[in-house]
């Protein structure tokens, strides 16, 4: 008998996070996230979906124009509206939703920003939307595994988990997660060393800041990797403007032996910087740039060897469209993180446990930095519904109890379904 989702009532419910220390990058830095929380109840269960805010991340005009705390009301914003617009309605897939109110939070968007926001913007807003149907689709249909909602490759038995190497982290620290085994570093540059804006600056600082974390990890060696040595994974959340000076950072990592342990070089350009970078020798990937199936298909096309993944930050439903398109070109996809929560690290490991190895690694990875830098990552852990669960560690070993029951991510976490409950007085009554 065919399933349906009718939603009977709706709530919304956020709860900031505080970061250890400034998170930087493109040149802005956030010191916290909220936490944002979306319930769907059909009248006998209910789904409970997660998301982060990172405004900064998805649309730093917003974030530059409002500031911190403004720019996340202004996406929460988005999120309540987005949930208002299913009130009452009957859907016949979990996918049905995103596409449903799509546009209309678009407009919205532009309507309470007084700017055009990118798709990613309004996405990132509609995770925890999203997320909550495919839970309530989950309990409706009896499914047990994350296979029913996505497949791709053959399950991983192990993920590296990769850390994130912000600004601010020293070399010494990044010497001590290398010696507890991690293999991939992401690596944040783009850094505006005297906030001047002065982009020679920082291309400087970017090739001295990769010259001396290659020097620290050059001699140590790593079961995980075909080479046996430590992985890069650079970042520049399109800081440079040209492909010349663009150039220069290339063959400076070339001529150092830095680009021969690049597995991958994430975002050189803006979104609207066209520019072909597949005649460079690094393996480009794309992220914040591919809002869409048609960005992911103009990305492969501008020489974009792989797909930053992120069922976190852009849904999971686009997320798996954008997995098939990636796949059907040949082109590489790995889960990248968003500094999110425990049981948001276990949406993306799933996700992460059925993609293809990337070039030069034995064993999938996944990106995950929310220990590093949350204030409350421990007490954070004790919201995933299944204790077991890990997350945080350099390598996640995935067994059968991962697998089953999609690691817990189909039961309800008690915590956020008592924020919803706070926030909301009459959900669910």
């Amino acid at each position: 008998m065919k399933k349906q989702i009718t939603i009977s009532q709706i709530a919304c419910a956020y709860e900031p996070e505080r970061f250890l220390t400034a998170f930087g990058f493109k040149g802005n830095k956030l010191t916290g996230v909220w936490q944002t929380v979306v319930g769907l109840w059909d009248g006998a269960d209910v789904g409970v979906g997660l998301g982060i805010q990172s405004v900064l991340w998805s649309d730093n005009r917003v974030f530059a124009a409002y500031g911190e705390d403004k720019s996340n009301q202004q996406m929460f914003r988005v999120t309540q509206y987005a949930a208002s617009l299913i009130q009452g309605k009957t859907f016949d897939a979990p996918q049905e939703i995103l596409d449903f109110v799509f546009e209309d939070c678009c407009r919205f968007a532009a309507e309470v920003t007084g700017m055009q926001t990118t798709e990613t913007f309004v996405l990132n807003a509609l995770v925890p939307l999203d997320m909550a149907a495919w839970q309530l689709w989950a309990r409706k249909t009896g499914a047990d595994s994350f296979d029913a909602i996505f497949t791709g490759a053959d399950h991983c038995k192990k993920l590296a988990n990769i850390p994130l190497i912000t600004y601010g982290v020293s070399v010494d620290d990044v010497v001590k997660m290398a010696k507890a085994g991690t293999c991939l570093f992401k690596i944040k540059l783009g850094c505006d060393p005297d906030g001047d804006g002065d982009l020679q600056k920082m291309l400087l600082w970017d090739q001295q800041r990769a010259l001396q974390i290659h020097n620290a990890l050059r001699d140590i060696p790593t079961p995980h990797t075909e080479s046996g040595h430590i992985l890069y994974y650079f970042d520049a959340n399109g800081r440079y403007d040209t492909k010349q000076r663009l150039g220069e950072l290339t063959d400076f990592l070339k001529r150092e032996g830095i680009a021969e342990r690049t597995v991958l070089f994430e975002e050189p350009f803006a979104p609207e910087n066209e520019v072909f970078v597949g005649d460079m020798g690094i393996p480009f990937a794309a992220d914040e740039s591919a809002h869409s199936l048609k960005d992911v298909i103009r990305r492969i096309e501008l020489g974009y060897k792989a797909l930053t993944l992120k069922p976190i930050a852009k849904t999971i439903t686009v997320t798996m469209r954008m997995a098939q398109a990636a796949r059907d070109a040949g082109v590489a996809c790995f889960c990248a993180d968003l500094t999110v929560n425990p049981l948001m690290v276990e949406w993306n490991k799933n996700f992460a446990a059925r993609l293809e190895l990337l070039p030069g690694m034995k064993i999938g990875v996944v990106e995950s930095n929310g220990a590093q830098n949350y204030v409350r990552w421990n007490e954070m852990k004790s919201y995933v519904p299944r204790k077991s669960t890990q997350s945080d560690g350099s390598i996640y070993t995935l067994d059968r109890a991962f697998y089953e029951n999609a690691g817990g991510l189909f039961e309800t976490p008690q915590h956020y379904l008592d924020l919803l409950r706070q926030q909301n007085q009459n959900f669910m009554r």
